[in-house]
Order: C-alpha cells, then sequence, then structure tokens
C-alpha cells in the first residue's frame, strides 16, 4: 500500500487515544480521532477513512450501535470496522464479527505493532473481499484467534 493510509480511531479514553495517535502517526497513518459514538459516525462519514478502529465500551453511544451505523450507511458500509476493545470473551467476538465488525484487536494491544497489524489485516481484507464476502475476516477463527494471540501484549486497560 503506497499512499498513507487513513485511520479514524473512536476511543473515549483519552489517554489511549493519544497513544494510538501517537505510534499510528510515527507508523506513516494519516489519524483521526474521535472521542465518542456520535463524533465517530460523523467522521467516518465526512472522511471516509480506510479503516475505523472502534471502541466498544463507550458512553451513550456504544461501539456496537455505532457498528450498526455504519454497516447500515451506503456510504460507510464498506469501510473495515475493527473493534479494539477490553471485551475480549469469545462470545464478544462472535457478537461483533456478526453484527459486521471486520476484525477484532482485544486490550491490552501492543500499540508499537498495531500499525502491522492494521496493514497486514487491510491487506488480508482486501484480498477477502475480492473472492466474496462482506468481512475481512474468513470467519470468526480469524478474529478469535487475534484474542488469543493479543492477550499476551502490553496496552490500553479497557
Amino acid at each position: 500500500m503506497s499512499k498513507y493510509i487513513d485511520v479514524l480511531v473512536v476511543e473515549d479514553e483519552a489517554h489511549i487515544r493519544k497513544v494510538l495517535e501517537y505510534n499510528l502517526k510515527l507508523d506513516g497513518f494519516e489519524v483521526y480521532l474521535a472521542d465518542d459514538g456520535a463524533t465517530g459516525l460523523k467522521l467516518a462519514r465526512e472522511k471516509r477513512p480506510d479503516v475505523i478502529l472502534l471502541d466498544w465500551l463507550m458512553p451513550e453511544m456504544n461501539g456496537l450501535q455505532v457498528l450498526t451505523e455504519l454497516k447500515n450507511d451506503g456510504n460507510t458500509e464498506h469501510i473495515p470496522v475493527f473493534m479494539l476493545t477490553a471485551k475480549g470473551m469469545l462470545s464478544d467476538v462472535t457478537q461483533a464479527i456478526d453484527m459486521g465488525a471486520d476484525d477484532y484487536i482485544t486490550k491490552p494491544f501492543n500499540p508499537m505493532q498495531l500499525g502491522k497489524i492494521i496493514r497486514e489485516k487491510l491487506e488480508k481484507c482486501a484480498k477477502t473481499k475480492k473472492t466474496e464476502s462482506n468481512h475481512c475476516a474468513d470467519n470468526k477463527n480469524d478474529a478469535e484467534e487475534t484474542v488469543i494471540t493479543n492477550h499476551n501484549s502490553c496496552g490500553g486497560n479497557q
């Protein structure tokens, strides 16, 4: 991928937003920030980023509500959405993927590896979408694998 990758981070915790912004910019990404779901929806519709990192646990409008709005909007339904959340139970992964999430990254995560993870997942998205699926994850097992592998990382706490 030669152009900048635009990433929208929808995260209510300021310290996690700052860590994500710093590390993603350092890794060459263009970063847009939203501190709540409503602002995230507005920015997604205005900026049409290449990928959205979406927290699940937010006040007023949670990540699943945002996800539903994004996937039901013809202007944003194509944007890959990666849940970035502390909810790491396999049932949570299944629920998010069933509702339209393209992938799932659990907190804690390694912020210095996030850029690499995003690029790899976007490449996988492009290959998968060429073949058939509306999701980047070939199946729930791909996202479930992420939950298992990310538990050994460091980073945010919710």
